[in-house]
């Protein structure tokens, strides 16, 4: 055999089966680990911006914890101050207003003499009415007089029946005509009384509306005096039907006006309407103040202060946090990372902050001025805490009432 005819892996070994093996898993768990370090960084940068994209998907909210509510609150409403006792007084006669006595201002006393009227015509007719009561009386004495002597002579038979049923029959009806002719004269006397006008009771003269030579007339075309008792002054207050429930009678309160800087006066509650007006949802409620000075005058706006004690323990929050939805009014709070809507019954509300009366708890973090879209269960992100600060706990006066 010649050396060009051996084989050429002569001298080498020959490669196993074992090897060949060897190699493939090798080059299999390299390819492997080259996969593996290419696809998990890949999957860890999708699980990273799936999570980026869920946190900047979850709206920011602002939350506030709730504040306590005061024990007692004060709110100031707009009174209207009226004399205890307020009387027009008119004429019961007709005539020319003869004098006036007292003038506006003018304080006096029940009976005192106000004005007199001349009422001549009302003279004249008392005068006939007198001379007509006469004349019946006359005229009643006279059939007495003829029925009893018919009654005697009755007896002995010297009249007839029949006349002496006339006579009875006269002197009754002179008799009744003398009891009209006697209550015409004092009709007339009464009238002739309401000459003098007297005051009904102590109070102030506060109108004068006629002088002397005025023509009077019987009725109300026309006012003479107005008459106002102030020693104690009636205060109307129109309460929102929210506190209307906290003024009842015996309730203090304290008025001021504008004209007695740093000076208040002290009255308390004495009677309300126990009833809500339909148009203005108030209840009116009447104050009494003692004035003996006379410093406050009927007709003036005043400033009502009432203290009023909460029943029960309330929650403040802003009036932004409420969120008016069709299933009723819903506050959301945050729990661990997501929203809740809770029902709430909200009590006094000031325009910036309101009362919850239940459905929130002292510790829940509430939302402030939440997304329309929020629902509940949804993730949220909290980006700021805020202090809800203390409520304004007076209302503020309203311009009705002046």
């Amino acid at each position: 055999m010649t050396e060009s005819n051996r084989p050429q892996n002569q001298g080498k070994p020959p490669i196993s089966g074992g090897k060949g093996l060897l190699l493939l898993l090798v080059a299999l768990v390299v390819a492997v680990i080259l996969a593996v370090t290419g696809i998990i960084p890949r999957l860890r940068a999708r699980t990273t911006l799936l999570q980026q994209t869920s946190a900047l998907a979850a709206p920011s909210v602002l939350v506030a914890m709730p504040q306590q509510g005061q024990p007692a609150e004060e709110i100031v409403l707009p009174g209207n101050i009226q004399a205890f006792t307020d009387s027009p007084i008119y004429a019961r006669t007709n005539g020319y207003l003869k004098k006036w006595y007292f003038d506006i201002g003018a304080r006096v006393k029940k009976g005192q003499l106000l004005a007199t009227i001349e009422s001549p015509e009302v003279d004249q007719q008392l005068a006939q009415a007198k001379a007509d009561l006469a004349t019946a009386q006359a005229n009643a004495a006279y059939a007495k007089t003829q029925s009893d002597r018919y009654q005697e002579l009755l007896k002995g038979n010297a009249v007839s029946q029949q006349d002496t049923d006339n006579y009875i029959t006269q002197q009754a009806a002179t008799t009744t005509q003398v009891r009209s002719a006697q209550a015409n004269v004092d009709r007339l006397e009464q009238l002739v009384g309401f000459e003098s006008i007297y005051a009904p009771f102590d109070g102030t003269i506060t109108v004068r509306n006629v002088d002397i030579g005025t023509l009077i007339d019987t009725g109300t075309a026309r006012e003479l005096f107005h008459l106002a008792d102030e020693h104690i002054l009636r205060v109307y207050v129109n309460v929102p039907q929210v506190y209307s429930l906290a003024c009842v009678p015996g309730l203090p309160a304290t008025l001021t006006l504008v004209e007695f800087p740093n000076r208040s006066f002290e009255g308390k509650v004495v009677r309300t309407s126990k009833a809500i007006n339909l148009t203005s949802r108030t209840l009116l409620v009447e104050v009494d103040v003692p004035n003996p000075k006379g410093e406050l005058y009927p007709g003036a706006y005043a400033q009502v202060h009432f203290k009023l004690k909460n029943e029960q323990p309330t929650l403040i929050i802003p009036v932004g946090a409420l969120m008016f939805r069709s299933e009723g009014l819903r506050v959301g709070i945050v729990q661990g990372d997501k929203a809740k809507l809770v029902p709430i019954t909200i009590g006094r509300d000031d325009g910036r902050t309101v009362e919850v009366v239940s459905g929130i708890n002292p510790t829940d973090q509430v939302i402030v001025s939440p997304p329309d879209s929020l629902i509940d269960g949804e993730t949220v992100r909290i980006i700021q805490q805020q202090n809800t600060g203390q409520p304004a706990h007076t209302a503020a006066p309203q311009e009705g009432g002046k």
